[in-house]
C-alpha cells in the first residue's frame, strides 16, 4: 500500500490526460452533430458542446501550467480542478438533457 504523505497531491498529472481525452470526445461529438444535421441546421447542442470544449481546453491549459510552474503550481492546479469538474458537470447535463428529449 502506498505511503500517504502531506506533500502536494499533484492531481494535475491526472487532470491533463483526462481533460484532453474529453476535449477530443467533445470534438468528435461536435463533428458528428455537424455531419448528421441536414442542410446546415444549427441546434442548441452545438453551442452546448462548444462550451464543454472551452471548459476542457482551459482545464488542460491550467493543468499543464500547474506542472510547469514553480511558484503558483497549487493555484493553477486548483483552477484546473475546478474547471475540470465544471466541465464534467456540464457534459453530464448535456447528456441527460439529450436522453430526456430523445425519450419524450
Amino acid at each position: 500500500m502506498p505511503e500517504v504523505t502531506n506533500e502536494k497531491k499533484n492531481i494535475s498529472r491526472h487532470i491533463l490526460p483526462t481533460s484532453a481525452n474529453l476535449l477530443g470526445l467533445c470534438f468528435v461529438l461536435l463533428s458528428f452533430i455537424k455531419i448528421s444535421t441536414h442542410g446546415g441546421v444549427e441546434t442548441i447542442v452545438d453551442e452546448l458542446v462548444g462550451v464543454a470544449i472551452i471548459f476542457f481546453l482551459f482545464s488542460s491549459i491550467f493543468s499543464y501550467a500547474s506542472m510547469r510552474a514553480r511558484k503558483k503550481a497549487e493555484f493553477y492546479e486548483k483552477i484546473a480542478d475546478t474547471i475540470f469538474l465544471a466541465g464534467l458537470v456540464f457534459l453530464s447535463m448535456i447528456s441527460i438533457t439529450l436522453v430526456i428529449f430523445e425519450v419524450i
